[in-house]
C-alpha cells in the first residue's frame, strides 16, 4: 500500500549558481559527509552540481512524500546512496525516521533522473 509520493525537479544551473556563490558551504548544508565526499570526487563544476541538484531533489522529494517538508525534517536527517548495482537508495535518521515510521512505511522506493539541465526524483513510500 502506498503511504506517501513525492517529487521535485530542479533546474541543474540554478545549483551551478548557487555553488558559484557559496562555494561548498552550500554542498555542506545539503549533503551528509558520506556524500560530500562523492561531491568532492567529481572532477567538474557540471558534474558536482549535477550531483548535488539530484541529491537536492531527492531530499525534497522525500521530505513530501513524508508530508513534512523540509523544516521538520533536516536535509542531514535524509541520506541518498547508491546500492552496489548503482540504483539510488535512501536512509533516513532522527525525525526523517519518526515520520516514516508514522505513516508506516517500510519501504522507500527512489527514482533520480537527470537530462541537460533538469534533475528530477520521484519517491514512493510503501507500507
Amino acid at each position: 500500500m502506498i503511504v506517501g509520493i513525492g517529487s521535485d525537479l530542479v533546474h541543474i544551473s540554478r545549483i551551478e549558481a548557487v555553488l558559484e556563490r557559496r562555494g561548498e558551504a552550500f554542498a555542506k548544508r545539503i549533503l551528509r559527509p558520506e556524500e560530500l565526499l562523492s561531491f568532492t570526487q567529481k572532477n567538474t563544476a557540471r558534474s558536482q552540481a549535477a550531483f548535488l541538484a539530484k541529491r537536492f531533489a531527492a531530499k525534497e522529494a522525500v521530505s513530501k512524500a513524508l508530508k513534512t517538508g523540509i523544516g521538520e525534517v533536516s536535509w542531514q536527517h535524509i541520506l541518498v546512496s547508491n546500492t552496489a548495482s548503482g540504483a539510488p537508495e535512501i536512509t533516513l535518521s532522527d525525525n526523517a525516521l519518526l515520520a516514516c515510521r508514522a505513516l508506516g512505511a517500510e519501504t522507500i522506493h527512489l527514482s533520480l533522473s537527470d537530462e541537460q539541465d533538469m534533475a528530477l526524483a520521484f519517491v514512493v513510500l510503501s507500507a
